[in-house]
């Protein structure tokens, strides 16, 4: 059970990264970005309350749309904006102007790889290397709808099933894989039905209600901390933008935005958290401006932070 203290730690982790979001994106609407970046409107409650529920040791691969894990995993917006923006103090000190690429191991952050479901089995060798250990650790990893029609997808899961993987995987059921509808490339309906094949739990949630997520992650990082071996879980949401700040997402019904808009995952945790008396809505603003202060500061700090030494790019490259 979750206590307020930690419903409004929720809270706060969640405004962050979309303040964080909207400020990212009016950044490259104006030019002043570098490259592609992508949105994560509409996982914030996937990325923040599934990444709650793991311990400090555990391990996590998060994917593009989970700023929100990386953050609430230790890394600082002013680095994360390093990052985007190609600085000498960003995640990747220069070398990946993106949110790809940003592993952090002293956080316990594998960092991504561009190609989805290709963190599931790097996710799947964590987690066999604290059996090896005999440490009760937990990997856990993300990936998309799109995702889980992949080869490599199936073969990850019925690994982690025969092993008995200390591993959860959260497929971000977001309803296109770039612009292709979800009923287009699968004849099932149930993502999370796929793990009876494997003889492994599958698990349906909401990917709008934090609490929601937070208890079916808290659940299956319990039991596989247990040795009760993997989960798949499927967490419902809306992708609200294009797949990166290029694409418009003119093929997207308008009436199907406008119906997810009114299940925004932070709208519906601010009501829920103002209904429950947890907090009021000074509290709440209070927070919205922290929030909005440490995005502010990162972008400066970012826009003022130096461009990497050209002198240095081959170093830490392993391979050209």
């Amino acid at each position: 059970m979750l206590d307020n203290e930690q419903r409004l730690e929720l809270f706060y982790w969640m405004v962050l990264t979309r303040i964080f979001d909207e400020e990212m994106v009016n950044l490259w609407k104006q030019g002043r970005g570098l490259g592609g970046t992508f949105s994560q409107r509409g996982h914030e409650a996937i990325s923040v309350g599934a990444s709650y529920a793991l311990a400090p040791d555990d391990v996590v691969a998060p994917m593009h749309r989970d700023l929100g894990c990386y953050l609430l995993r230790g890394m600082t917006p002013r680095r994360v904006f390093g990052n985007l923006l190609g600085r000498a103090n960003g995640v990747s000190a220069g070398r990946d102007a993106n949110l790809h690429g940003m592993g952090d191991m002293s956080l316990n952050i594998v960092g991504f790889i561009s190609h989805l479901p290709h963190s599931m089995p790097v996710a799947l060798g964590m987690a066999q290397s604290f059996v090896y250990r005999n440490e009760k650790r937990v990997a856990m990893t993300f990936t998309g709808d799109g995702a889980s029609s992949a080869g490599l997808f199936h073969e990850t899961l019925n690994m982690a099933a025969v092993w008995n993987a200390p591993l959860v995987v959260i497929v971000e059921n977001n309803q296109y894989a770039y612009s292709t509808p979800l009923e287009q490339q699968m004849k099932v309906t149930s993502i999370a039905a796929r793990a009876s094949g494997y003889g492994i739990p599958g698990v349906s949630v909401d990917g709008n209600d934090i609490e929601a997520v937070y208890a079916a992650a808290k659940e299956a990082v319990d039991r596989a901390r247990r040795g009760g071996g993997p989960t798949l879980i499927e967490a419902h949401t809306m992708r609200m933008l294009g797949h990166a700040i290029h694409d418009g997402a003119e093929y997207v019904p308008r009436d199907l935005l406008a119906e997810w808009e009114q299940r925004d995952p932070v709208r519906l945790y601010t009501h829920k958290l103002l209904d429950a008396g947890v907090a009021d809505e000074t509290e709440l603003d209070e927070i919205r401006q922290r929030c909005a202060v440490e995005v502010a500061d990162a972008i400066e700090f970012a826009e003022q932070s130096p461009l990497p030494d050209p002198a240095i790019v081959t170093v830490g490259v392993y391979a050209d």
